[in-house]
């Protein structure tokens, strides 16, 4: 049995369960408490040695890092959302590198800084904020500019990189980013919003630290 650990508000664990759905594939995930400290115990650091989510066991196999993951799931399922041909395959790559270098580190400086700042009780670091906003700035648009010229970010088909770059921007509402500039990356994110690899997961993220956040403030 492939066994998923991850934590409902982190965007890789969400962007292997999003793989793993739109696969069609059974497993169990396991939610480990970010909060609670639980990815430093021996057991877990046993799955990922720095503590983090998301992990994987797939019958004794174990990996972490979720672009490692989603392509072993991919390739081992023969799923055509990681192509074969070299060539496809590669601009896979490209986009998927492009947006967890760029965009997830840019948004991630946003996140930790109008959200999760609060919640670890440390001070916003405005200068750290004010760059992930300019860097948002300076690489969607060339996602907007791929999405208008091709249905999805490798070319007519679904891919990896979907799934992967709509893990990376389920944060959006939730760090109060503002995406109308972009309406082919909106048209985009919505029509895969919709489909049930998604939905499995969550309506949305926003959504599901409000109702953690609503559940912690009633006890």
């Amino acid at each position: 049995m492939l066994t998923i650990y991850g934590f409902d508000f982190s965007s890789p664990s969400n962007k292997v369960r999003f793989a793993a759905n739109a696969m069609g594939l059974n497993y169990e995930y396991k939610q480990v408490n970010l909060l609670a400290g639980e990815q430093k115990t021996p057991e877990f650091l046993k799955l990922n040695p720095i503590g983090r989510v998301p992990a994987i066991d797939d019958n004794g196999f174990k990996v972490f890092e979720s672009a490692a993951i989603i392509k072993y799931l991919a390739d081992k399922n023969n799923s055509p959302l990681y192509p074969k041909d070299l060539q496809k395959r590669t601009i896979v790559d490209q986009w998927i590198d492009f947006a967890n270098i760029h965009v997830a580190t840019a948004l991630a400086r946003i996140t930790f800084n109008r959200v999760m700042y609060k919640m670890l009780n440390v001070e916003k670091d405005e200068r750290s904020l004010n760059d992930g906003i300019k860097f948002m700035g300076q690489f969607l648009p060339t996602i907007e500019k791929q999405l208008k010229e091709n249905k999805y970010l490798a070319g007519n088909e679904m891919t990896l990189a979907d799934i992967n770059l709509l893990a990376v921007l389920d944060p959006v509402e939730l760090s109060s980013v503002d995406l109308s500039a972009y309406p082919s990356i909106l048209n985009w994110r919505n029509s895969l919003k919709s489909q049930p690899f998604y939905k499995k997961c969550h309506n949305s993220l926003e959504e599901v630290f409000q109702a953690a956040m609503a559940g912690a403030g009633a006890r």
